[in-house]
């Protein structure tokens, strides 16, 4: 990895661009490197875009009366199975490898822990099968069981994000407005969630999915370790002038299907 203290820092470009929402349209300018980049590389920029989309929907909600009741220490969603598109997994994987041999050791040791609950609750073996991927009632199933056995994220230090500045678009994405203590078991609990107009995450999952030929461009990020040491470098499939990946993304973003505005948001997160 480049030591961004002695290199030089790469010439920027603003890109403008609009998005429909509904009735109306939102703008917004991104910075983005001049030259040659991959989608991995343009996460830095992705992620600030989406917490940007969900503090505005944070302010809209608190300014009728819902405010988001997601607050440091409270860490119950952070046992959910988190999706994890490929690029993210390649960029927290190189992230991974950059820590102190210690650090990795322990965050290797919480990582097979987790498998390990999971293979003893049978859950493993579940997720493990490909199909539920492509079917969002067996996600929503497999999500839920996932959920009840406990298995905290890796990443999960005295119930907050130790990753928080870099941590998965749909773990941004996923905020409540109901009391935080109902996030102990959202599939009994009336968890109320926020709908989002637009999901950064899922035209990531679409762009992943094209590239795989059995998958759907995600994975749960517990399998991160594992998937990690396999090589794989899915950003390089999405490469360009900054310009270019920027615009190869906002244009599967306008493509997604638009948020039903009478459906209710699921009290787990979800790739689709």
């Amino acid at each position: 990895m480049l030591d961004s203290q002695n290199s030089p820092p790469s010439p920027q470009v603003e890109v403008s661009f609009s998005l429909r929402i509904g009735d109306g349209n939102l703008r917004a300018s991104l910075e983005v490197p001049a030259g040659q980049t991959t989608l991995t590389q343009l996460l830095p920029i992705l992620q600030n875009f989406d917490s940007g989309i969900v503090n505005h929907i944070a302010q809209e909600a608190s300014a009728v009366g819902r405010p988001i009741s997601c607050r440091a220490g409270c860490g119950a969603c952070c046992r959910q199975m988190v999706p994890l598109s490929v690029f993210e997994a390649e960029a927290l994987y190189e992230w991974f490898l950059t820590l102190p041999e210690a650090r990795q050791a322990e965050l290797e040791k919480r990582f097979h822990e987790g498998l390990l609950a999971l293979r003893n609750a049978g859950v493993l073996e579940e997720l493990l099968e490909r199909d539920w991927l492509f079917d969002m009632k067996s996600v929503a199933r497999i999500s839920i069981d996932y959920f009840h056995v406990g298995v905290p994220c890796p990443f999960l230090e005295n119930e907050s994000c130790s990753i928080h500045a870099i941590r998965p678009l749909s773990c941004r994405e996923y905020i409540v407005t109901s009391p935080p203590e109902l996030c102990r078991d959202p599939s009994v609990n009336d968890v109320v969630g926020v709908l989002l107009p637009l999901r950064p995450s899922a035209a990531l999952y679409r762009l992943g999915q094209q590239l795989e030929q059995e998958g759907r461009g995600w994975f749960p990020l517990i399998f991160l370790l594992a998937w990690g040491k396999k090589g794989m470098k899915p950003g390089d499939y999405v490469s360009g002038t900054g310009q270019e990946v920027l615009r190869t993304f906002i244009d599967q973003l306008a493509t997604l299907p638009p948020a039903d505005e009478g459906a209710s948001p699921s009290p787990f997160m979800q790739p689709s």
